[in-house]
């Protein structure tokens, strides 16, 4: 049994966005990107479609402030403790930054201290423009491990242009299951049977990672976007506590060709994608869907060149339309090795999705294969009426192929659980979400995160 309450990339956790206090290195990034943003010359568009288009959405936002009212969050908790006989201040807004503290522990990594902080808003004034994020967080832990991350997704007025992006410098230590899907072997070599792991026997890798991403998508049509960037994966001074030999890491690496020191995995990015979300840390309503392309090349550093296939669609039903809250929301993520190798630890598996946040019950990579799909379902609903608390449960399935012979789609492993959100900043919809999820082989676990899986 394991608990963890939170360290991107180890075991259960990956962040999310949203915020309540003024940080000073999200306002900088967004101060960038606003005077970029408003810089932009907009085509005049004159027709009744537009106008009907811009009415509606100024609807919906003028419902959405309405409903805010009614709703309760951590800082009016915060500001009825500090100042209890206060009457509410109908004309104050509420902040978009919320800062938290990162505190975690597990025999992995020791006890960790960091702080997190995760911000949103919307530029311009424009009603249809999709909300902008963008978090940061730095920890470290008793056992030496280090992790600094930023990331943004930023959207212009009018959602002319989308820009995603991020950077982590890491110190780290990462759990490995063996390849594939968990599946028993049957015969085969020594290695083979080492190499799949059916007994699940963990194995610990230390390394220093470096990861800088960006892409640029432009508007071509309502909701769809074309985009392009690249992404710069490296990972150093890596060191197993296995001295033996013969370990999953070992073997992949000699069987694909990799140094078991270190390697690079550096590429292009194409991306088109595809949103209807009516925001982007809590949809109600809405699609989501994304088709990349990413092309490792020796020119730009890879050790190896790789094609890869990712794809990620999500869609939110509301249930109700009193309680809006009450969704019920589906997700699918995958990756899909075309040509090439991939190094070991960038092999896409549980938890390697952009978020790090797939199959919940499972610690980060226990499946992981050169193809791999996750799929999963949650229902959302509010528990008191002033929205403060509210309650989710979820179930997932995942697959992946090995090199055993099993193939994608052969076979599936369960995670199930249940969790509590509280509503953090409803400015936002920011909230901080406790699950507790189960799966398969003795894993369960408690996981704690800003905002939504999916």
């Amino acid at each position: 049994m394991i608990y963890n309450l939170k360290f991107e990339h180890l075991l259960f956790y990956k962040v999310q966005y949203n915020t309540n206090y003024k940080f000073l290195l999200l306002l900088l990034l967004f101060a960038g990107i606003h005077q970029f943003a408003f810089s932009q010359v907009a085509t005049a568009v004159d027709s009744l479609k537009e106008d009907s288009l811009h009415k509606k959405a100024l609807i919906a936002h003028q419902k959405e402030q309405a409903a805010l009212a009614t709703q309760y969050d951590f800082g009016n908790l915060v500001s009825d403790i500090i100042h209890p006989h206060k009457k509410p201040d109908s004309l104050h807004k509420p902040s978009g930054i919320t800062i938290i503290p990162n505190i975690a522990a597990n025999p992995t990594i020791g006890f960790q201290v960091g702080i997190k902080a995760v911000a949103g808003r919307k530029l311009g004034t424009d009603p249809t423009t999709f909300m902008s994020v963008a978090a940061t967080s730095a920890s470290i832990t008793t056992k030496g491990i280090i992790y600094f991350y930023i990331n943004h997704n930023i959207y212009t007025p009018g959602n002319k242009w989308n820009f995603q992006g991020n950077i982590v410098v890491a110190k780290s230590v990462t759990p490995d299951f063996g390849l594939g899907i968990g599946r028993e072997v049957s015969g085969g070599t020594e290695a083979q049977q080492i190499l799949a792991n059916p007994n699940h026997k963990v194995r610990v890798l230390n390394s220093t990672f470096y990861n800088v991403r960006e892409k640029v998508y432009k508007e071509v049509a309502e909701g769809l976007f074309i985009g392009a960037g690249a992404s710069f994966d490296v990972r150093k001074g890596i060191n197993e506590k296995d001295t033996s030999a013969l370990t999953p890491y070992k073997i992949y690496n000699k069987e694909h060709g990799f140094n078991d020191k270190q390697y690079s995995a550096n590429g292009l990015l194409f991306n088109m994608q595809y949103t209807t979300r009516d925001n982007q840390n809590r949809a109600y309503k809405g699609i989501y869907a994304d088709l990349g392309l990413r092309v490792n090349q020796t020119w730009m550093g890879s050790t190896k060149s790789a094609v890869q296939i990712t794809t990620d669609f999500r869609k939110y039903f509301s249930l109700s339309e009193e309680n809006p809250e009450t969704v019920l929301a589906f997700w699918n993520w995958g990756s899909y090795l075309v040509s090439g190798e991939v190094p070991y630890l960038e092999l896409p598996g549980t938890a390697r999705d952009g978020a790090f946040r797939s199959g919940r019950g499972y610690t980060s990579q226990y499946f992981k294969g050169k193809k791999f799909n996750d799929t999963e379902a949650e229902f959302r609903f509010p528990i008191t009426k002033n929205k403060f608390l509210s309650g989710v449960a979820f179930a997932s399935m995942q697959t992946a192929d090995d090199e055993q012979g099993t193939k994608l789609f052969q076979t599936f492993q369960p995670g199930y659980g249940a969790g509590l959100r509280v509503l953090f900043n409803k400015a936002t919809r920011t909230n901080l979400a406790l699950d507790y999820a189960f799966g398969k082989f003795g894993n369960r676990g408690f996981f704690l995160n800003l905002n939504e899986s999916f």
